[in-house]
């Protein structure tokens, strides 16, 4: 089998972060995401995989995350080609990748607990022509959602209702058989110009043979800040204790406690408390602060007099605040500065980005 990565977009809900970054590089426990969405696809036994990226993100998203050897893996980077048209869309981009193919279609930004052999194993065993994965989520308008007949047989799958016929989302993980292309030929079109995925089950359910199954544990859409954080907070939990290592030297003096992992480089001064799970990176200066669980510091993060806890920073910022910041994303190269150690001491300086929040 084949594997396509949806890893385009613009990740306007994540601005001002994703002015600068790929959606899909953001760090989460201090990798990218997409390092795991590609973890899962070869620990499922498939190599051969096709990431689709924005016009333009060939050699950027290749820079950040390689060939695949280090999966032992090839990746191919294909420019999304015609626009923004929808899910569908993205995997017809790919069709001289895909044609006479059974693939699986891995939306990058989605994060799950476990692995996904479940799913190929059964499309690939019980030859279906389409898996889907399913979760019970308590919003399912913001997702394709499926729809079932009274003896709870698949009946279509619907994008985005306003009136939802079932609890469950369509998650970011289908698989389809060498038919797909077919299928995209039939549909049209949405009422919101996107050439839905959701139609393309449907056509699926009507023409052949369908799979579904709930996904067990937890499923994160990360579309959102909040949702981000959260992320990093599941797969700060679903991460081996083994794999947390300290790479360097901390004072002796100081309190690490918990999974704690730190890069090589990073100083951790006797006055500072670290509680896991907490990911620091390399060449970091943590001094008299206090860092708590879910927190995951990128390189060269400087951070005094400060208290962090579920947060995502960057790699390069400075936080000297003497305040405590809690589920909070700080971007590259971001300066938190204490009011009180500038002049004159009244009021508070802000330079915030589109679609920023800043609570004081």
């Amino acid at each position: 089998m084949k594997a396509l990565i949806a890893a385009g977009g613009h990740a306007t809900r994540l601005r001002p972060i994703t002015w600068t970054r790929n959606k899909h590089l953001i760090p989460l426990a201090n990798k990218p995401m997409l390092w795991y969405v590609l973890k899962k696809i070869t620990d499922a036994g498939i190599m051969d995989i096709i990431i689709n990226v924005n016009p333009g993100e060939v050699k950027y998203m290749s820079e950040n995350l390689g060939d695949g050897s280090e999966f032992g893996a090839k990746i191919t980077y294909l420019e999304q080609r015609g626009g923004a048209k929808g899910l569908a869309h993205v995997v017809a981009n790919a069709e001289e990748h895909l044609k006479g193919e059974r693939f699986l279609f891995f939306l990058g930004d989605n994060i799950i607990l476990g692995s996904i052999n479940q799913f190929v194993d059964r499309f690939q065993n019980e030859g279906l022509d389409c898996m889907i994965a399913l979760s019970h989520v308590k919003d399912p308008q913001r997702f394709g959602v499926a729809e079932f007949h009274p003896d709870g047989k698949l009946k279509s799958t619907i994008e985005k209702p306003e009136n939802p016929p079932s609890p469950f989302a369509v998650t970011g993980i289908y698989l389809f058989d060498e038919k797909f292309f077919d299928a995209y030929k039939t549909i049209q079109p949405s009422s919101r110009g996107e050439y839905e995925i959701t139609d393309v089950i449907t056509w699926y359910i009507n023409n052949g043979t369908v799979g579904h199954e709930e996904i067990t544990g937890w499923w994160k859409d990360t579309g959102t800040p909040d949702a981000l954080i959260e992320g990093n907070a599941l797969i700060m939990d679903d991460t081996p204790r083994e794999e947390y290592c300290v790479d360097c030297q901390p004072h002796e003096d100081a309190q690490i406690q918990g999974p704690v992992a730190i890069g090589e480089g990073t100083v951790i001064t006797a006055d500072c408390m670290i509680r896991g799970p907490v990911v620091i990176g390399k060449n970091c200066k943590i001094t008299s602060s206090y860092i708590g669980p879910y927190t995951a510091i990128g390189d060269g993060v400087v951070i005094h007099e400060t208290e962090v806890e579920h947060s995502i920073i960057f790699e390069g910022a400075s936080i000297d605040t003497t305040r405590r910041i809690v589920n909070s994303l700080i971007g590259v190269n971001a300066q938190l500065v204490d009011y009180k150690r500038t002049h004159p001491k009244t009021g508070h300086r802000l330079i915030v980005g589109d679609n920023s929040f800043v609570e004081l």
